[in-house]
C-alpha cells in the first residue's frame, strides 16, 4: 500500500505561471475592493462586474501553462498516494497531469445555479454573462466560495490531512483559514515541507522543514529526495 503525501497548494504556485496572486499589498485584487467581486454582497449589489471580473481571471488562465512545480507533483505519483487540497480555483493542477484534486475555493471553469448549488456546469470558454441560465430558469454564478460563505469541502480535507504520511506546504501564506487550520490535523509525527520564498508564522511541531525557494525551485529538489532519485 502507498504512503499518503497530502499537499496544500496556494496562490504562489500559480503566479508562477504569471497569474496574479489573490490580492496586492494594499488589499486590491486586480484594482478591485476584494468584497466589490468575491462576496454574496458584491454579487447582490453589481453582479455584471463580478461577471465581468471573472471572465478575466477565465481569460488570463487560459493563457498560461502549468509550471515546474505542478509537473513536478504528478511525478510523486509514481510512489505516493497523493492528495492535493489546492486554495485555487485556476485548472493548472488538472492540466499538468494530478489524479486527485480537491478545489476548496471552487473552481474557475465551472458556473452553477443562482437558486440550487448543486446545478454545477463545466465552461470550457471564458465568457459568463448576464442572461446565462441554470435549467431552472435563475442567472448562472461563478462556482466560487466567496468571502462570508462557508467551505462546503472542508471536512474531506480535514479528514485527508489526518491521513497524511507526509504533508508538503506549497506557495501559501497559511493566513487564509479555514484552509491554513488544516495542519492542525496531520498526525503529530508526519514530516511537513513548506515551500515558500517567504516563511509564514507558524506553529513549532516536530518533523518540520522549511525550504526557503519558490515552488519551481523547490518543489522538484523535494520531489526528488522524495522519490529517492
Amino acid at each position: 500500500m502507498k504512503q499518503k503525501i497530502v499537499v496544500l497548494t496556494g496562490a504562489g504556485i500559480s503566479a508562477e505561471s504569471g497569474l496574479a496572486t489573490f490580492r496586492d499589498a494594499n488589499g486590491l485584487w486586480e484594482g478591485h475592493d476584494v468584497m466589490e467581486v468575491a462576496s454574496p454582497e458584491g454579487w447582490q449589489k453589481n453582479p455584471k462586474l463580478v461577471l465581468d471580473f471573472y471572465n478575466q481571471r477565465r481569460k488570463s488562465a487560459l493563457g498560461v501553462e502549468p509550471n515546474a512545480a505542478h509537473k513536478a507533483l504528478v511525478d510523486l505519483e509514481q510512489k505516493y498516494d497523493v492528495q492535493i487540497i489546492t486554495q485555487n480555483v485556476d485548472d493548472l493542477h488538472e492540466r499538468a497531469g494530478s489524479s486527485n484534486i480537491l478545489h476548496l475555493h471552487g473552481k474557475l471553469f465551472e458556473s452553477r445555479s443562482t437558486k440550487d448549488e448543486n446545478l454545477i456546469y463545466p465552461m470550457t470558454g471564458w465568457e459568463l454573462n448576464l442572461g446565462d441560465l441554470c435549467e431552472r430558469g435563475s442567472q448562472l454564478r461563478p462556482n466560487i466560495v466567496w468571502f462570508g460563505e462557508p467551505v462546503p469541502l472542508i471536512e474531506k480535507a480535514a479528514e485527508e490531512t489526518m491521513h497524511a504520511d507526509y504533508l508538503l506546504i506549497i506557495g501559501t501564506s497559511l493566513q487564509v483559514y479555514p484552509a491554513a487550520g488544516l495542519i492542525s490535523y496531520a498526525p503529530h509525527d508526519t514530516p511537513i515541507y513548506l515551500i515558500d520564498p517567504n516563511t509564514p508564522p507558524i506553529s513549532h511541531r516536530r518533523n518540520f522543514t522549511i525550504i526557503q525557494e519558490k515552488a519551481t525551485v523547490g518543489v522538484p529538489k523535494l520531489v526528488k529526495k522524495l522519490l529517492g532519485e
